[in-house]
């Protein structure tokens, strides 16, 4: 029997309201309750998940702790079809967006 597809995963988070990167923000990646991975964004705001990302749905948890959002969640589906899945953040201190990069 052939293993489920593996993904491969990174994020970014991009401070709207400094212009720049963000530095140092905490994020996990939690399947079912359960913390797969975490790290911490590096001097480019960016974090490459080391591990590959079986099929499911997944959660990245950001500490953000802007002055209303302590921390951001994103729910998303791996298919396995993927190859990279990019989820960046765009943040600002009373909104964020995300969107699936490339």
């Amino acid at each position: 029997m052939t293993p489920p597809a593996s993904t491969s995963l990174s994020t970014h988070v991009l401070d709207a309201e400094a212009g720049r990167p963000r530095v140092g923000v905490p994020v996990r990646l939690e399947r079912d309750g359960s913390v797969l991975a975490e790290g911490v964004t590096d001097d480019d705001g960016r974090l490459r998940f080391a591990e590959g990302v079986a099929p499911g749905v997944h959660r990245l948890v950001f500490e953000v702790d802007t002055p209303f959002y302590p921390e951001i969640t994103i729910a998303f589906r791996v298919t396995g079809e993927q190859g990279h899945l990019h989820v960046p953040v765009l943040l600002s201190p009373f909104a964020f967006t995300t969107y699936r990069g490339s």
